[in-house]
């Protein structure tokens, strides 16, 4: 690709004295030696990243907000970046919502007798002490449901919904006790958000509406939702006991954890970098998201080491809360609203191998930023997308920080989503040596330009 010749302000060297405009160099250019000495040491260390997060998740566990298992993550990742050497170590407060799972069960009575796996979702109440036993109405989409409202009082209504992308699908996860609630029924069951499944059950927030009554949800598998709907089809009645001990209990206090890489010229202005650390309460939350807070974290540790210490502050940063509230993000921007964010960058897709960035800020700004994917090429990682962003960045976007999402090869993500089977051995450690790479190419330029990134 041909690079642009930018601005002036945008392209000063940082180690050369300023020249006049027609001998300066393309960023891209600029900063290739740099580059690639952070690639090469990325991938020398073939395992560092991975045992990082392995190391996190099997002494924390699941990390629901509210738990004392996230609130030993957080202590025990303090205690780690102190250890690392990182400047500014410290936690910032965030009250957080506090779900509880409890003890929860589907048992099929009719047609035949079967224990059938199932999470409830976040913030769903529980059920009666006796459960709730109900005939099933198996619809295949909203519409469905609809056009058949007239069934569906006093049923348990599962929404049998195969999985097409997340954001189609998962507004059944989130909307689907409202819809049935509306239509009488007495409980909600979804087929679990993923493309594929092992009779494992994907759990996720749902929401409620206040003006209709609250009834329980829960997720069933795959595999399960497709044998209810076989049996409807065949003119088989299903009868099934739901029993789920949920409840909510108030907020709880924690905290977001943050450690820095001074600037050496501008150390007031910020790139913001890194993931969250809660999870939902199944499996180890290793691909989410504690592989993304690791890899920024161990990007920020990588340019320590190197001795790159560039123009404004690296902050690697774990959100909490962004799995059902997203409160880490709103303190995070309440708690920095004064500060200058140079750009915000967010890891929460899983760590496998990387593709590149979305980028979301003005035309003038993407120029520089494909500047810098092209230095990422060589690892796979040189794409620019249409738009980055994240759930734990987007309140501090919000007040016009551009900001970036880590664009991986999603493929199996959503095979093990919200579920028990989230664990370290889903990630390659190849993979995430190269998103420590990309982490750190990209921000440590983006730090050490002349001037911030144009907003216009």
């Amino acid at each position: 690709m041909r690079l642009r010749f930018l601005p002036l302000a945008l392209i000063a060297s940082p180690l050369l004295p300023a020249t006049p405009l027609a001998a300066q160099r393309p960023v891209a250019d600029q900063y290739r030696t740099a580059a690639n000495r952070i690639i090469n040491a990325a991938m020398a260390d073939s395992n560092v990243a991975w045992n990082r997060m392995a190391a996190l998740v099997d002494y924390s566990g699941p990390r629901l907000a509210g738990s004392a298992n996230l609130e030993r993550s957080i202590d025990w990742m303090l205690a780690e970046m102190k250890k690392d050497g990182l400047a500014n170590v410290r936690s910032e407060p965030a009250m957080v919502p506090h779900w509880v799972r409890g003890r929860e069960s589907i048992t099929m009575t009719q047609p035949r007798e079967a224990d059938v796996p199932m999470l409830g979702l976040g913030g769903s109440i529980g059920t009666p002490s006796q459960g709730i036993t109900a005939e099933v109405l198996v619809v295949g989409n909203f519409d469905e449901l609809t056009r058949r409202a007239a069934e569906a009082k006093g049923k348990i209504v599962l929404f049998d919904v195969p999985f097409t992308d997340y954001g189609a699908t998962v507004r059944y996860r989130g909307a689907g006790a409202v819809a049935a609630a509306k239509v009488g029924a007495v409980a909600s069951l979804i087929r679990a958000v993923g493309p594929y499944g092992m009779r494992t059950p994907h759990t996720g927030g749902m929401q409620y509406d206040s003006t209709v009554t609250r009834i329980p949800a829960a997720a069933i598998a795959m595999e399960d939702a497709m044998m209810f709907h076989r049996m409807q089809d065949r003119g088989q009645q299903i009868v099934v006991t739901l029993r789920m001990d949920a409840q909510t209990l108030p907020d709880s206090p924690s905290r977001n954890v943050m450690g820095e890489l001074p600037g050496r010229e501008k150390p007031r202005e910020i790139v913001a970098i890194g993931g969250h650390s809660d999870s939902w309460d199944v499996g180890l939350g290793a691909m989410d998201d504690a592989g993304g807070i690791v890899v920024a974290w161990e990007a920020v540790n990588l340019l320590k080491r190197l001795g790159l210490t560039p123009r404004r502050t690296i902050r690697v940063v774990g959100w909490v809360n962004e799995e059902n509230g997203t409160r880490g993000g709103l303190a995070y921007r309440d708690a920095h609203k004064d500060e200058v964010h140079a750009l915000a960058i967010e890891s929460d897709g899983g760590v496998f191998a990387p593709l590149g960035f979305g980028f979301s800020g003005s035309d003038s700004a993407r120029a520089i930023i494909k500047q810098v994917g092209s230095l990422l090429e060589r690892i796979g990682a040189g794409k620019i997308g249409a738009s980055g962003g994240g759930a734990d960045i987007g309140p501090i976007v919000a007040t016009g920080v551009p900001s970036m999402s880590l664009d991986v090869d999603g493929t199996r993500y959503f095979w093990f989503h919200h579920t028990p089977a989230d664990t370290p051995d889903k990630l390659n450690p190849l993979d995430m040596q190269k998103c420590v790479a990309a982490f750190a190419v990209m921000a440590y330029i983006i730090a050490d330009l002349p001037e911030l990134l144009p907003r216009k």
